[in-house]
C-alpha cells in the first residue's frame, strides 16, 4: 500500500522529467515555475545574488535534463527535493572556487608587495653602496668629520675641539663644504650607474 503510494506520488514528477526528455515547453516551464523561486531564494540566503541564481538554475536544469535522458536514472524522491540538492551542490562548489580564487588573489599581491619590497631595497643597496664608495674617495679630514657628527652623532662643540676648529661655527662650515663634495661624489658615481 505505501510502496504504492509513493509510486503514485513521484508519477507527476516522472511525467515533468519524460517531458523534459523529449524537451517539452510546457514540462519545462512547469519545472522552472515551481523551481526557480525556492533556488532563488536559496542562492540570495547564501551570499548570492539574482544573476547568480539565474546561473545556477540553468546549470541545474542541464544536470536535469542530462538525468532525464538516462535511462539509468530512477526518480526516488520529490522532483522539487532532487533540483534543491542539485543546485545546492553547485552553489556550493561555485562558492569554492571563489573563495580558493580570492585566496590565490591575496597570495599574489602578497608576493607582488615581498616583489616590491624587494626592489626598494636592492634600490636602497644601491645607494648605500654609492654613498659607501663616495666616502671613501672624500679623503680626511671630511670622511672622519661627516663620521664624527652623521654616524656618531657628536655636537659640533666636540667636533670642533677635536679635529682643532677655533670655534664650533667654523667645524659647521667645514661639516658643510664635506657635505657639498660628498653629495657631488654620490651623484656623479650614481649619475654613471643609472
Amino acid at each position: 500500500m505505501y510502496k504504492e503510494y509513493a509510486v503514485n506520488q513521484f508519477e507527476p514528477d516522472k511525467q515533468l522529467l519524460r517531458g523534459l526528455a523529449d524537451q517539452d515547453r510546457d514540462s519545462i516551464e512547469k519545472i522552472y515555475r515551481l523551481n526557480y523561486p525556492m533556488i532563488q531564494h536559496m542562492i540570495i540566503n547564501n551570499s548570492g545574488s539574482a544573476d547568480d541564481a539565474a546561473d545556477i538554475f540553468q546549470e541545474t536544469m542541464i544536470v536535469l535534463f542530462e538525468k532525464a535522458t538516462d535511462p539509468q536514472f530512477e526518480l526516488n524522491c520529490l522532483l522539487k527535493t532532487y533540483i534543491y540538492s542539485v543546485a545546492r551542490r553547485i552553489w556550493l562548489k561555485k562558492i569554492q572556487q571563489q573563495q580558493r580564487m580570492l585566496t590565490q588573489e591575496q597570495d599574489f599581491e602578497q608576493v607582488v608587495l615581498v616583489d616590491d619590497d624587494l626592489e626598494i631595497h636592492e634600490q636602497k643597496q644601491n645607494q648605500f653602496n654609492i654613498m659607501e664608495s663616495a666616502m671613501a674617495k672624500i679623503g680626511e679630514p671630511c670622511k672622519s668629520l661627516l663620521e664624527a657628527f652623521y654616524v656618531n652623532k657628536k655636537p659640533m662643540q666636540l667636533i670642533a675641539e677635536e679635529f682643532k676648529y677655533t670655534n664650533a661655527d667654523n667645524a659647521k662650515t667645514q661639516k658643510y663644504k664635506c657635505l657639498m663634495r660628498l653629495k657631488k661624489l654620490f651623484f656623479a658615481e650614481y649619475n654613471k650607474k643609472n
